[in-house]
């Protein structure tokens, strides 16, 4: 056997059981790893002593035969997720030295299972960016680069550490958070497998909010199946969180490799947007005829309220943001401004001097859609319709199994490339917000390369809670792809 770091999480879990090799071994294995990879700047926090306690807990219940699902599997944790007693900043300076006294429910879930947590993977500030260049410590590198070139590519965002360190093996699988496609288009931009579950699947407790009404944590894996055994292990009923529902998780990786023969895909007409690339297009057309052949039924179905979706979400999710973030105030945790004379300029100076330009601009965008002239003309209009788009999903899958859509509208981009236009940058999430606006569950899953040799990927979406026909499709265009590139390791 190879390195650890080259199984993939079901092959991990299987060498582990077997004890043909030690949840100790596998962990200093991706602790390597991670020390190589300084230039992808996946990481915010390495928890490596926290890692190896953990990894010896496991290899004791493995060896009493007592291990979990996930037993001695080394995960990374984006931070958002709330860690007990590990900083946790979602990217951001105004969480400065945040140790939380609790854990975030997910990771809770993933600890019962035996997993061990490898550190606190990058992302965009409070999960509002597409590039992972909005976040206080830096940009992640995308470990894909151009056929010839030595650019520094976006991995995508808000994910962008968990998607690069998956891509680069720096950890078995990871967790991530979905508000607009900040799972499913980084997943798109590294060649990895990323699943945004129904609005409700996974509990919110502890995990920092942007748009609480929009927020679903969901895997970023190497596979389908890992990412249907992650999701297994992270889902499940809270009671601290309300909005989670309480019905029972299926068995997701059973569903993974069962027949899709008979499942009607709609293939939405107003997806084809301008100026999308050939490529993707082609792509698209690809994967409408890999599942025909596994026996689906291809059904053109019409969303016209989608050129809707992206005014809505960047109405909502503004709007729930700048409400999530005033509790960040400089009194009680987090950056506190040392210039200050009255707890006015205290609130003032520490949001100023804490907050990032993204995380301003949408707080201030907030702001105004809530204001008392404006609510009725554009927050209360905007749920009006991000209502109407949910019963054209209703009325949709009435008629189909899952909807196949591209994932994102291009393959990576250069780091800096649209840092200057917000408008553009909004744009990569034109695919991936309706799943969002409805409480949909998608995935998006490696399907090929453009002609710079970069990854691109294909999207599913099911009804609400219908995860298990999501993988059944994923699995099938997975099997037809039958990606296997992966990026040189030119970091290490």
């Amino acid at each position: 056997m190879g390195s650890p770091t080259d199984l993939t999480l079901a092959e991990l879990c299987g060498a582990l059981k077997a004890r043909k090799v030690s949840a100790v071994e596998a962990t200093d294995a991706y602790l390597a790893n991670i020390e190589k990879a300084t230039a992808l700047n996946a990481f915010i926090t390495v928890t490596a002593e926290k890692a190896r306690d953990m990894a010896k807990a496991s290899d004791a219940r493995l060896a009493r035969g007592e291990g979990g699902p996930l037993e001695g599997a080394p995960l990374g944790i984006k931070d958002l997720f709330c860690t007990e007693g590990i900083l946790t900043t979602a990217g951001s300076h105004i969480l400065d030295g945040f140790r939380p006294p609790y854990e975030s429910s997910v990771t809770a879930n993933l600890w019962r299972d035996g997993a061990v947590m490898l550190g606190k993977l990058n992302m965009d500030e409070f999960a509002m960016g597409s590039s992972n260049e909005t976040s206080f410590y830096g940009p992640v590198v995308n470990p894909w680069r151009k056929r010839g070139e030595n650019a520094k590519l976006t991995p995508g965002g808000s994910s962008g550490g968990s998607a690069a360190s998956v891509a680069a093996h720096l950890c078995a699988a990871a967790t991530a958070t979905d508000t607009g496609g900040s799972i499913r288009q980084p997943a798109s931009l590294t060649g990895t497998v990323g699943v945004k579950p129904t609005y409700g699947r996974c509990s919110r407790w502890g995990i920092v909010a942007f748009a609480s009404s929009l927020d679903q944590a969901g895997p970023i894996a190497r596979d389908v199946r890992d990412a249907a055994i992650m999701l297994r292990s992270m889902a499940g009923h809270d009671r601290k969180d309300s909005t989670s529902v309480d019905r029972p998780v299926p068995d997701y990786e059973a569903a993974v490799g069962m027949s899709v023969k008979g499942l009607r895909i709609g293939v939405p007409r107003e997806y084809r947007v301008d100026g999308m690339p050939v490529e993707i297009e082609k792509l698209w057309a690809q994967g409408v005829d890999w599942l025909k052949a596994a026996g689906c039924e291809i059904v053109e179905i019409s969303l016209p309220l989608t050129k809707y979706a992206l005014p809505v979400y960047y109405i909502v999710a503004p709007a729930e943001a700048s409400s999530n973030l005033a509790r960040y105030d400089g009194v009680r945790y987090g950056w506190r401004s040392k210039e200050t004379t009255d707890i006015r300029s205290l609130y003032e100076k520490s949001r100023a001097e804490g907050f990032g330009k993204e995380v301003k601009r949408r707080i201030l965008i907030g702001t105004y859609v809530l204001s008392a002239g404006y609510y009725d003309a554009y927050y209360l209009r905007a749920q009006k319709v991000r209502k109407r788009i949910f019963d054209e999903f209703v009325d949709a899958f009435g008629k189909v199994d899952l909807i196949l859509t591209p994932s994102a509208p291009s393959a990576a981009f250069a780091l800096g490339e649209k840092a200057n236009d917000p408008v553009q940058m909004y744009l990569n999430d034109v695919f991936t917000v309706t799943a969002n606006l409805a409480g949909l569950p998608g995935i998006s899953v490696p399907a090929g390369l453009d002609k710079d040799g970069l990854p691109l990927g294909l999207q599913l979406l099911a009804r609400p809670f219908d995860e298990e026909t999501l993988f059944r499709g994923a699995a099938a265009i997975e099997k037809s792809a039958a990606f296997k590139v992966q990026p040189q390791s030119w970091w290490a």
